[in-house]
């Protein structure tokens, strides 16, 4: 069988995919992407954008009754149907031709099937009907395969049938009753979409809720969950689980007691899609995460990359899309024979998921983070200052809301005087990130931020507020 040649393959049309892609093919390269289900990957379908469009209804509902004049016009709660409909839209009935399309006017060459490493620089695609091509790559190969949910090992559960995101994102009949493992972002987030469409959640952790951002984000999501009416149950793991003759799910807990729900979902952790794309004939371990420099390069290898998820450095696909816009970059530089390795100027490096990392939960409220902690900064021996604001004192926050609670930290390096992390919590607190996300990047001065003045009245005001605690 004679292979097609390209400069790139890359395996993998999610979001990442598409973007190491793009950059490549704007650098001259040819390319040719794998995808053996939707162009547009998780993100686009089964994760942010059906979760984050679902997640709307209920906190616009939510914002309209914490202000006076409005919330008299509220006469009902979240109408499910319609919320699903606009889901619905959003992804285009899972639908990927406008994806398809656009791969196609950049001139990027699609190949439907599973794709699978068969040797070095080369990848054998099978499709739905079983017929093999091989693509042979002259520069690179790009994993970029994602992540998918992780199943635990406990008693029972594989057989009750348990939800994973993709489920809860894509529902079509909410059920009565939603039992939820993981007190992380997905469960933190999809407890909350559920308790906003009347459903009856109760959420497991082994620990508190958002472990790994400062705690005063996760008690605040505790506590508007359990006003939104949900259960919260922490400090106690799942034992066993089982599907009743009834269709409920019964799940035993550490501490004896028992949840029963109409459905379970499963949000403890993630797993890299790599356990059948072939790394085996190129000696790496199936299922493994892979390790790889900062110019996404797989250690040991000069032509195999991996982007996104499959690296375990930041699972967002904003992160995601950075790593692969350095990817293509340095792909096309190097297949010029250009030396990037050293580049002064960081084009071609990805650095930002070291430090930098910004992410949202889109909670109520809201919590958006970047950088360290104060664990974390501590952890990392750096001699910080930690400076705390509430939010309802900011004057913006008094017209955004009538009953506007929040909270605001800042972590500063005092020995380089700069700010190395934040953590905002309030209605609608994503869109301070950004601001917080340069001034880290840019290790800008606290001495200029200073002269970066907040408009008024905005929330952002909490930047000026920062400082003059700071300065006394």
């Amino acid at each position: 069988m004679a292979a097609r040649e390209y400069d790139l393959v890359v395996i993998g049309a999610g979001p990442v995919g598409e973007n190491v892609a793009d950059r490549a093919k704007q650098g001259g390269l040819s390319v040719a992407v794998v995808e053996s289900e939707l162009v547009g990957g998780e993100c686009s379908y089964w994760a942010c954008m059906p979760s984050k469009t679902l997640l709307r209804s209920g906190a616009a509902l939510r914002a309209a009754r914490d202000v006076d004049g409005a919330r008299q016009a509220v006469t009902g709660s979240v109408d499910v149907a319609a919320a699903l409909r606009r889901r619905d839209a959003i992804v285009h009935d899972w639908d990927d031709t406008s994806q398809v399309d656009w791969l196609r006017g950049a001139g990027i060459d699609l190949v439907r099937g599973h794709g699978r490493l068969t040797a070095e620089r080369e990848v054998t695609v099978t499709d739905p009907g079983g017929e093999e091509v091989v693509l042979a790559a002259r520069h690179a190969v790009v994993v970029s395969t994602g992540s998918a949910a992780l199943l635990p090992d406990i008693e029972g559960l594989k057989d009750a049938a348990p939800w994973t995101s993709r489920d809860a994102t894509g529902v079509r009949d909410v059920p009565s009753s939603l039992a939820i493992l993981g007190g992380g972002v997905v469960g933190c987030e999809m407890a909350t979409l559920f308790a906003s469409f009347g459903c009856a959640v109760t959420l497991i952790a082994r620990s508190g809720l958002l472990g790994s951002m400062e705690p005063f984000a996760g008690e605040a999501v505790v506590e508007a969950l359990r006003n939104a009416g949900a259960e919260v149950r922490t400090g106690v793991d799942v034992e066993t689980a089982s599907r009743e003759p009834d269709g409920d799910v019964v799940l035993t807990l550490s501490d004896g007691s028992q949840v029963r729900a109409a459905e379970v979902l499963v949000a403890t952790g993630r797993v890299p899609r790599t356990g059948d794309v072939g790394l085996e004939s190129v000696g790496l371990a199936p299922g493994s995460w892979l390790d790889v420099d900062d110019t996404l390069r797989v250690r040991g290898f000069d032509w195999l990359y991996a982007v996104g998820d499959v690296t375990h450095r930041a699972l967002l696909t904003h992160q995601g899309k950075y790593q692969a816009r350095a990817a293509g970059d340095v792909i096309a530089a190097r297949a010029r024979g250009g030396d990037v390795d050293d580049a002064p100027w960081g084009r071609h490096v990805a650095t930002a998921d070291h430090s930098a990392v910004p992410q949202v939960t889109f909670t109520d409220p809201e919590v958006a983070s970047v950088g360290h902690t104060e664990a974390s900064a501590t952890a990392a021996g750096l001699g910080i200052r930690v400076v705390d604001y509430d939010l309802s004192w900011v004057s913006g926050a008094s017209t955004h809301a009538d009953h506007y609670q929040g909270r605001a930290r800042a972590i500063f390096d005092e020995r380089r005087r700069v700010l190395v992390g934040a953590t905002f919590v309030g209605p609608d607190v994503a869109e301070l990130l950004h601001s917080a996300t340069i001034s880290i990047v840019g290790e800008v001065p606290i001495d200029r931020l200073w002269h970066a003045v907040p408009a008024y009245p905005t929330v952002s005001e909490v930047w000026l507020r920062w400082l003059e605690e700071l300065g006394r």
